[in-house]
């Protein structure tokens, strides 16, 4: 009997193999991985959202990106542009350890990319040349990008990733003074560019970039489980 329950033990102390649900990249293990990378229900091809934080990134402004998208439906992986630093200690002090480096999310195919702000967060972002290949990659294949805060004015316009007057940043003289007739909406959607103005309006920037991915429907679903009134 002894032998049977060690047997028993032994056999159940295994690792289970879950090959089918391994991601395509290689993560490091991070607070993100399994909430928003593993699903047993559905075999339905997920978007595919890449987050991209750097020292002192917006915190609000990451949460929330990372959060109602994954509430959409989509796979969001999280990218430190830190060189060799997968953690990052954000704007107000929250460390957040990043899925993959930037370099590893490069060579993958993203159905949106969007950018929180926070400074010198946006900076590092803005300096950051395998980011500013892939942000002009999604402009010419006509695919959705977003930028909050601080990044539309410092990494978006700064590289000429906003073509149009009527975007949005951070309502603050030196970030407006570099944008083309910046509007005073709290989100605005140009096209396939989202902006947004900042930590309080995070919650209605994620909306509007699941919107891109998934339709007004699906937003309004989300909002109304969030209880975000979207008018």
């Amino acid at each position: 009997m002894i032998t049977r329950v060690l047997a028993l033990a032994a056999l159940v102390s295994r690792p289970l193999a879950i090959q089918a649900f391994n991601p395509t990249l290689s993560f490091a293990s991070s607070p993100f991985q399994t909430a928003v990378r593993m699903s047993s229900t559905s075999t339905e091809m997920k978007k595919r959202v890449l987050v991209p934080i750097a020292e002192d990134s917006e915190e609000i402004e990451t949460s929330c990106i990372t959060d109602v998208l994954t509430r959409f439906g989509a796979e969001v992986v999280v990218a430190s542009v830190m060189p060799d630093n997968l953690v990052c200690k954000m704007s107000r002090g929250l460390k957040v350890c990043a899925d993959v480096h930037i370099e590893e999310a490069a060579n993958e195919d993203w159905d949106l990319i969007s950018l929180p702000g926070g400074m010198p967060g946006a900076e590092h972002l803005r300096n950051c040349s395998t980011l500013i290949q892939m942000l002009k990659k999604q402009q010419q294949a006509g695919k959705p990008y977003g930028a909050v805060c601080a990044s539309p004015a410092v990494v978006l316009q700064t590289h000429g990733l906003i073509t149009a007057p009527g975007a949005t940043c951070y309502p603050a003289p030196p970030f407006r003074a570099t944008m083309d007739s910046p509007t005073d909406e709290s989100v605005s959607v140009q096209d396939n560019v989202v902006t947004s103005q900042g930590p309080g309006t995070s919650l209605l920037f994620a909306l509007a970039l699941g919107e891109k991915l998934y339709g007004k429907e699906a937003a309004d679903k989300i909002a109304a489980e969030l209880l975000v009134s979207r008018t």
